[in-house]
């Protein structure tokens, strides 16, 4: 068992600063409360690690991979964590040791778990950061001013039958293809739970990101729809701002998941959609998603994903859903952009390659 330490008064100097926590100025923080009965998600909270289970490793504000040890300070997010191929967890403090509940930064109480999934990575809370005033530091502090919709630039949403389903893969790809056609594209992961991967994807494949941090959300799980509408407007109009004539929107877990359903029945996000792609792992995914959908008065223009991989299961999903089934690298192509994306485009774009 770890042996605990009175942790020396440099400890916030000296610990891995996770990447929820990327936007804080951490010359604000200015001592540490022990009072963390009333911790709310979002809150930065400085813990040691205690036992190393299934994340072995922080993703830091750097957007870099950290290997863990026994006895690391770490600041991390209080937070929700809702996934269904790893761990459903709640924003609460309520004993000498938390989990890590996610990679990125987000701790808590694990409440259930796949029966793969390791124990998780169990955390001494510390104390909560506090500022110049005495106030719990929180990362909506550190959000993006708030701005209202923006109506001209295009909105792309890409939505999955699940976690894993290939949405990310189809998201970046997408945006990748936007901008080898001459478009200047951001992308924008506007739900789920704070991590760098969707974000170094968007970016890998030449789009600036931002995501559901940058307005002030450790992860989105139990947040307010009206919240997560809010900070979806102000993402899209702030990468309007920055030049962006088309954005790609990645929205997390699949189309069961709490909030992702309650934006696909009514919300001022599905309404602002200019066009959606589906991944889907399998051709049955793809006929749920597309029927889903359905449902719900909404059509994808195209079907994407892992079962773009498999010749085989990509014809049954093309016979099943009457969709194009749209592999990453049929989104890198301009062909591709101008058949099935540039239809859906608001305004006319110059510079945009034939």
């Amino acid at each position: 068992m770890t042996q605990f330490l009175q942790p020396p008064p440099t400890a916030c100097e000296i610990a891995k600063w996770a990447f929820t926590t990327r936007r804080v100025d951490r010359s604000d923080v200015h001592g540490l409360t022990t009072q963390m009965g009333r911790a709310k998600a979002g809150d930065l909270i400085l813990c040691e690690i205690a036992e190393i289970g299934h994340h072995k490793k922080i993703q830091l504000a750097e957007r870099r991979a950290s290997v863990s040890y026994p006895g690391d300070y770490v600041v991390l997010c209080l937070g929700d964590r809702y996934a269904p191929d790893q761990f459903l967890a709640s924003a609460v403090i309520d004993g000498n040791l938390i989990d890590l509940v996610a990679g990125g930064g987000v701790a808590g109480r694990v409440d259930a778990a796949h029966t793969r999934m390791d124990n998780p990575t169990r955390l001494k809370p510390i104390g909560l950061l506090t500022n110049a005033s005495g106030h719990v530091i929180n990362v909506s502090d550190y959000a993006l001013p708030s701005l209202p919709k923006n109506e001209h630039v295009t909105v792309i949403g890409v939505f999955g039958s699940s976690m894993n389903s290939g949405k990310t893969t189809a998201a970046s790809s997408l945006s990748h293809g936007l901008l080898r056609s001459g478009y200047a594209v951001a992308g924008v992961k506007a739900t789920g739970t704070g991590a760098f991967g969707d974000f170094n994807s968007f970016e890998d494949g030449g789009a600036p990101a931002l995501d559901f941090t940058d307005v002030g959300m450790a992860t989105t799980y139990r947040m307010p729809l009206e919240t997560i509408e809010a900070g979806f407007d102000t993402l899209v109009a702030t990468a309007a701002e920055r030049g962006a004539e088309v954005v790609v929107v990645e929205i997390a877990d699949g189309v069961f998941q709490q909030e992702t359903r309650a934006i696909l029945q009514s919300s001022r996000i599905r309404d602002r959609l200019d066009g959606i792609l589906f991944a889907a792992p399998d051709a049955l995914s793809a006929l749920g998603g597309v029927t889903v959908l359905k449902k719900v008065g909404l059509s994808p223009f195209a079907i994407s994903g892992m079962v773009s991989c498999s010749p085989l299961a990509a014809a049954e999903a093309a016979e099943v859903t009457s969709r194009p089934i749209l592999s990453r690298e049929d989104l890198w192509s301009p062909a591709t952009i101008t058949l099935h994306v540039a239809p859906l485009m608001r305004r006319e774009t110059v510079n945009v390659a034939a």
